[in-house]
């Protein structure tokens, strides 16, 4: 992740739902200000009409990652920037020998829903020398369990390579950290070691895609490839040395590429490993609103015409705080703000989203996670794992009805030009077909929506959060329940509410849907 904040608020996408929407001014006197005319909007979904065909699913980080931060070093003229000894994406998991709490995790993960995940490790993990190669270190160990996880669950993976993090392949005077592969040779033949071992002698299906490097140099900004002094290696040649590596092994896992960040305009000309990727990805920590789901759409274009999938990898909103053991990324405000995400990700074609992030420490660059596993101030792990209110029921209620490779369909939107940044929505149905429609409101005032449905005859249930509801231990079950007709029905979205309509009933402890095929 990159600390680059921005945002802003969205403008309405148009697209596929029918539901005519009356915004009651009155009912918030102050907030629509006195005198303000009611707006009316249309909210159509025709599940018939599928726009796209989802390549992954809806999830988010998962770090493999236990030993300490590394300090910043006097050694190194060019040194990590933290001072903190411990953080972030390091230790958010819980100590391998609490069982219990490792069973809290699994469940956590099993009622999020967790369709896609970034799973993150580091060259140290499997190979700490050149040439030696060791599986049975204690984050190997917290990786298997993740992928045996996720291959159990039907989760698909995106695997990442973080940093290098070893000095025999780092550059003279780089932090291992920081330091792009010395010798690409080398490089590529850890990574093509690693992934034959996990895929031919640990038999995992779920590993879909390969990542090589966090954030290099190239997007709006770049810290984890630095040779220094030294010339440094492009990500081009990086790329092409692994995949010829894993090629030579008959490994056809397609690496994705180029995990720039913060959501950096396309610029097909720099895109020079193109030959070698089989997805594109890339971060935005900004959120998304309507400039920033042009870039997207400019993206998702790009990747098409070369038959390749388009993935947003990591995504919060850091405009409403990050850093050291900052509240904001916990906070409801950024929960909408990743709905945003997910709902203009959606529209505008993307093929998987990935929230950083499910375990953190949250002491380091900011709160993000989604279940607590560690106590900052007693620095110490929690003994049993439990939910971080806000983000697992709130980002929950996307996950948990986001079967993998679901379809997106026409969901269309219109609403009078003044209320255009209140109103956002998108519509899914799973690979056997059923539906699910997400409704943003982000405006200070509630809608009256009524809701019409073409293309299904499922009986549908209406989940809905607003900020008081996120408490912790609270239920989420569906507040009401109905068939579609061809009359507009009338449903009331709160101000700054999520509202879930679907046609799956999941009960408070139920599993989440991560496939449904």
């Amino acid at each position: 992740m990159t600390p680059v904040p921005a945002g802003g608020r969205p403008s309405v996408v148009t697209g596929a739902v029918t539901v005519a929407i009356a915004v009651l001014a009155s009912a918030v006197s102050g907030a629509a200000g006195e005198g303000r005319a009611a707006a009316t909007a249309r909210l159509r979904v025709d599940a018939s009409r599928v726009v796209h065909v989802m390549r992954g699913g809806l999830g988010a980080s998962w770090h493999a990652l236990v030993h300490d931060l590394p300090l910043a070093n006097e050694k190194y003229d060019y040194p990590v920037r933290s001072t903190s000894p411990r953080g972030s994406a390091w230790g958010g998991n819980p100590p391998l020998e609490n069982a219990a709490a490792w069973e809290d995790l699994y469940r956590h993960a099993r009622w999020l829903g967790l369709s896609f995940l970034r799973v993150e490790i580091d060259q140290r993990l499997y190979e700490p020398e050149r040439g030696r190669f060791d599986f049975s270190t204690d984050e190997m160990q917290v990786l298997l369990r993740i992928l045996d996880w996720a291959e159990r669950e039907g989760a698909d993976v995106f695997l990442q390579q973080m940093w290098r993090h070893v000095e025999w392949n780092a550059f003279p005077g780089v932090h291992p950290l920081l330091s792009a592969p010395r010798s690409l040779e080398d490089h590529a033949t850890g990574l093509a070691t690693l992934l034959e071992h996990l895929t031919r002698t640990r038999g995992y299906t779920c590993i879909k895609w390969l990542s090589i490097a966090n954030e290099p140099p190239g997007g709006t900004w770049g810290y984890w490839w630095s040779a220094g002094s030294w010339p440094c290696p492009t990500l081009a040649s990086a790329l092409a040395s692994v995949r010829s590596a894993l090629d030579a092994r008959g490994i056809g896992i397609p690496l994705s590429g180029p995990d720039w960040t913060d959501l950096p305009p396309l610029d097909a000309r720099a895109l020079d490993f193109d030959a070698h990727v089989g997805a594109y990805d890339i971060h935005t920590y900004k959120g998304l609103d309507g400039h920033g789901q042009k870039i997207l759409e400019e993206w998702v274009a790009h990747a098409r015409s070369r038959e390749k999938p388009f993935l947003v990898t990591e995504f919060g909103n850091m405009a409403y705080g990050w850093g050291g053991s900052d509240p904001g990324p916990r906070t409801f405000p950024a929960l909408l703000s990743n709905a945003e995400v997910v709902i203009r990700g959606l529209r505008s074609g993307v093929d998987a989203l990935n929230r950083w992030s499910f375990v953190n420490r949250g002491d380091l660059d900011g709160q993000w996670q989604v279940v607590r596993t560690w106590d900052s101030k007693a620095r110490a792990y929690l003994e049993r794992v439990t939910p971080e209110p806000v983000p697992y029921f709130g980002f929950g209620l996307l996950t948990r009805f986001f079967a993998r490779h679901s379809s997106v369909v026409d969901t269309r939107v219109d609403v009078d030009p003044s209320r255009a940044d209140d109103l956002l929505a998108v519509a899914v149905k799973s690979p056997r077909g059923r539906l699910t429609a997400f409704v943003l409101n982000q405006g200070g005032d509630p809608v009256e929506a009524s809701t019409t449905f073409a293309g299904t005859s499922d009986r549908l249930f209406l989940y809905q959060v607003e900020e008081k509801d996120l408490v912790e231990g609270m239920a989420l079950v569906p507040r009401e329940r109905f068939s579609p007709s061809p009359r507009l029905r009338v449903l009331t979205l709160p101000a700054r509410s999520l509202t879930v309509i679907t046609a799956f009933d999941l009960g408070p402890v139920d599993p989440g849907v991560v496939r449904d095929e």
